[in-house]
Parts: C-alpha cells; sequence; structure tokens
C-alpha cells in the first residue's frame, strides 16, 4: 500500500509516519515545511518525504497523489489563538487548500482519510456528541473562534456529497483532544500560543502561572495519541471496508475532565519528579476571562464527550490509556524536545 500524508511532521503525522514505518510494509509519501519529527525516518527506504508547503506544492501532490493509494491529508491550523487572530489564514489552510485534494481523490478514485475535529460539534448540548446524529450548533460571526469548525465542518459536507454522486471512498475521523508527546512544542516559549497540555506543560517547567480561562471548568475529553493511531491504522485497513464511507469520533470518554483537574493533575505529576518538583510548587492558578486571554472573538463549549459505540464495534478498537498515564508519558519525553 501506498499512502500519500500532507502534514506528516505534525502532531497526528509523525505518529502515524513512525508506526507505519514500524509496523507495516507500506510506504509512505510525505510532504511537510518541516522534518524535526521526522528526522529518524528520513532515510528509510520507504519514507519518501519533501520538504514544502501543500500551498506551493500542488503539483507534486497532484502527481503524488495519482500514484498512491490512500491520501491522508493532515495539514491543518489547530490552535484557538489562531482562530481568533487569524481566521482567514486558518480558513485558507483548512478549508481552500484542502478543496483540490477532496476533488482529486474523487476524481482519480482514490481512498480518502480525513481528519475532521471533535470542534464541528460546537455548542451541540447532547450529553455525549453522536457522528450521524447530533446538531452542529455554532456562535455568532462576530465570535470568529468558530472559523475552525465551520471550515471542517463544510469539507466534512463535501466529502460526504461527493460519497453520494460519486462514490468516494472515504473515512472522516474527529479527534477529540489527543495529547502526547510532539504536541506544539514550537509553542513552549510561547503565550497562550499552543493548546492547553502544552501550554500547562510551559508553565510548569517555568514555575510560572497557570491561567485557567473562564475559571477551567470546561471539560474535555482527553484522548492518548497512542490509542488515536491505533484507531487510525485500522480504518487505513479497513478490512472489508469496513470504514469506508463511515465517520467516527476518536476520542475517550471516561477521560472527562475540567481543565482545572487537568492543571492539577500536571502539576502533581510535575512535583512527584525531583528534577521538577522546585518549578511544580512555584505554580499558582490564576483565573481570566477568555475574551482578555484569546481576544474579542473568542468562545467556548462547555464540554465535548464522544460517542464511540460504532468507532468500537466495527474498528474493534477501544481507548485504553488514562489522563494520568497520558501526563506521566508526557513528562517522560519532555526533556528531549529541541526548541
Amino acid at each position: 500500500m501506498k499512502i500519500l500524508i500532507i502534514g506528516a511532521n505534525g502532531f497526528i503525522g509523525h505518529h502515524l509516519c513512525k508506526r507505519i514505518i514500524e509496523n507495516t510494509e507500506w510506504e509512505i509519501h510525505a510532504i511537510d515545511p518541516k522534518s524535526f519529527h521526522l528526522n529518524q525516518l528520513i532515510t528509510h527506504p520507504r519514507f519518501n518525504y519533501l520538504k514544502g508547503d501543500m500551498t506551493l506544492s500542488a503539483e507534486w501532490i497532484s502527481t503524488t497523489l495519482q500514484r498512491c493509494d490512500v491520501i491522508l491529508p493532515l495539514a491543518g491550523i489547530a490552535t484557538p489563538k489562531s482562530y481568533v487572530n487569524d481566521p482567514l489564514g486558518v480558513f485558507e489552510l483548512n478549508f481552500e487548500a484542502q478543496l483540490p485534494i477532496i476533488k482529486q481523490c474523487a476524481k482519480y478514485r482514490k481512498r480518502l482519510i480525513f481528519p475532521s475535529t471533535s470542534e464541528v460539534y460546537g455548542l451541540c448540548e447532547d450529553a455525549h456528541f453522536e457522528p450521524y446524529t447530533s446538531n452542529l450548533i455554532y456562535g455568532p460571526i462576530n465570535k470568529s473562534r468558530w472559523i475552525y469548525a465551520t471550515a471542517k465542518q463544510l469539507i466534512d459536507r463535501i466529502i460526504y456529497a461527493y460519497g453520494e454522486r460519486e462514490q468516494l471512498d472515504y473515512t472522516i475521523f474527529r479527534p477529540f483532544n489527543w495529547i502526547g508527546s510532539g504536541q506544539d512544542i514550537q509553542e513552549l516559549k510561547s503565550d497562550n500560543s499552543g493548546r492547553v497540555v502544552t501550554q500547562f506543560l510551559n508553565n510548569i517547567l517555568n514555575g510560572t502561572p497557570i491561567t485557567l480561562v473562564n475559571g477551567g471548568k470546561q471539560r474535555r475529553s482527553f484522548t492518548a495519541v497512542n490509542d488515536g493511531i491505533d484507531a487510525l491504522m485500522k480504518i487505513i485497513t479497513n478490512v472489508d471496508k469496513q470504514a469506508s464511507q463511515k465517520i467516527y469520533n476518536i476520542g475517550n470518554p471516561a477521560n472527562n475532565f475540567s481543565i482545572i483537574e487537568l492543571a492539577n493533575l500536571m502539576i502533581e505529576a510535575a512535583k512527584r519528579r525531583p528534577d521538577l518538583y522546585e518549578n511544580a510548587t512555584k505554580v499558582v492558578l490564576q483565573e481570566k476571562k477568555g475574551e482578555s486571554y484569546y481576544g474579542k472573538g473568542y468562545q467556548d463549549m462547555s464540554h465535548r464527550v464522544p460517542m464511540i459505540q460504532n468507532t468500537c464495534s466495527e474498528l474493534n478498537w477501544l481507548p485504553k490509556t488514562s489522563l494520568s498515564e497520558s501526563i506521566e508519558s508526557i513528562f517522560d519525553t519532555f526533556d528531549n524536545i529541541k526548541i
């Protein structure tokens, strides 16, 4: 099997590339402007890497797409600060740059595995978000925070329509707060630029206050990236086409914690490590309104819990890793981070 991975150096991309090379005989064709996560793979005979921006490499992508069996367009912008401060950039990469790839997958009859997002559910009030029946609800236009979710949602609808009209072989997967090593490491020296676990890690390493946006009462279902990759590998393998033309939430409803609970778990984990104890004891929790922290275009959802019954039954998959285990794993690897 030949697989095209666009955005291979990203959080999901580099974990997936490593798993494929280690556990299969599949051949990867990869593109990304950066390669720091992929350095150990670049010389591998089944790993073909192009250093490039997908928006400037349309010809290479089109040619390579036609030679591959499975296409995973994983490149994207997925940080709340960007949604508020650069909504057009978020739209351009997460929608405009993706649409030609969707069309080519339909034209050349390629299997498409597309990364949607848990954010497509927006302000949905369902206790558990169901991939086929939950309503997708967003805030007003002046809340630019929703441009990421709406861009992803429209791509989901286009993929579904191509499946109906042209029998596009696709799987849409929606990650629910995947966490683990190698996430947003380029943001460790920035203020409120990375996602929540990365930002809290930065605060703990430096002994600085952790800011709880809107008090940290909002809840998320945190999912270990290795569990997520387990599901993704099953989607790619697609035994008996079980995953074809399906939508899957990939998350861990057992890891449903508030952001303040996450902060306390991370602080306590750091205090158990002699090299981190001193700085961890300096960390205090402080509250800040979302609009003050991210900007006036920010809005948030109170909860985000996946319904995963179809994911588990159809893929024979279960998330196994607790939040505490994920946190320990992140601290185990942080000292190897190169910025």
